[in-house]
């Protein structure tokens, strides 16, 4: 599936859950008080900044904030909350386009550098936050990490989540480094929904190879947003990068 597909209006519709999941205040509370942390005095832009769950209240701390995002609809939803003036948003693609102006700090959320299906994008991605980045700015990503060691032999799948309603699925492709999400919705009935996601997944030493080839060292990696210590057993990092 192409992303246009798969980032549709239907995507965008069903994207925000206000007040719950990732868009709790216990969430989205230490999320901007890093990235305002980060920015200091200065702007930053959000690389595929969705419907803005994370850029509208780090605009409403005094940051000012751009955003790229290739799906047009989810920009609409952004624009529906906010309006284009208070938040600008560059329609294209995170690992080429560029947006005017200087920023102390770019950042993604939420493993979305992973929805760039070849290493050489993700590359192209780390090159494009430098070239926005002021001397000694700051990138930001939040990112899963693989979970290869939950896979038993001959099993190409795990469950990473299952709650009421809803189960989550991981099918591996190891020898290409690709990962396909599916996640599945139900009710009361037999009736079910079904949608999918690719992803190429990223080790942290991997990802500190591509930050250095665009010029960035690694300055922290956290357990999560809250600056928690990251170990080696746990499932996401928040790694934060120095343009040098």
């Amino acid at each position: 599936m192409q992303p246009d597909e798969i980032w549709d209006q239907t995507a965008a519709d069903l994207y925000d859950s206000p007040g719950q999941g990732m868009f709790s205040p216990s969430v989205l509370g230490p999320t901007v008080d890093l990235l305002a942390a980060l920015a200091g005095d200065g702007a930053a832009l959000e690389l595929a900044i969705g419907t803005g769950r994370v850029a509208i209240p780090l605009a409403e701390r005094g940051v000012p904030v751009s955003g790229i995002e290739l799906s047009e609809p989810m920009v609409g939803k952004l624009h529906e909350k906010v309006g284009t003036e208070a938040i600008p948003v560059t329609n294209g693609d995170m690992a080429t386009t560029q947006v005017p102006g200087e920023f102390s700090l770019v950042y993604l959320v939420f493993n979305t550098i992973s929805n760039l299906l070849t290493q050489d994008a993700q590359v192209e991605c780390f090159r494009n936050a430098a070239r926005h980045l002021s001397p000694g700015g700051a990138f930001v990503i939040e990112l899963w990490v693989p979970q290869l060691r939950q896979l038993p032999p001959g099993v190409p799948a795990t469950v990473f989540a299952s709650t009421p309603g809803y189960v989550g699925l991981d099918d591996y492709d190891v020898l290409g480094q690709r990962v396909t999400s599916h996640h599945f919705r139900y009710g009361r009935g037999r009736e079910a929904t079904h949608a999918i996601s690719p992803h190429r997944y990223i080790w942290p030493a991997e990802l500190d190879l591509m930050g250095r080839l665009a010029g960035f060292q690694l300055e922290a990696r956290y357990a999560d947003w809250d600056r928690s210590a990251f170990t080696a057993d746990l499932r996401s990092h928040v790694s934060v990068y120095r343009l040098t």
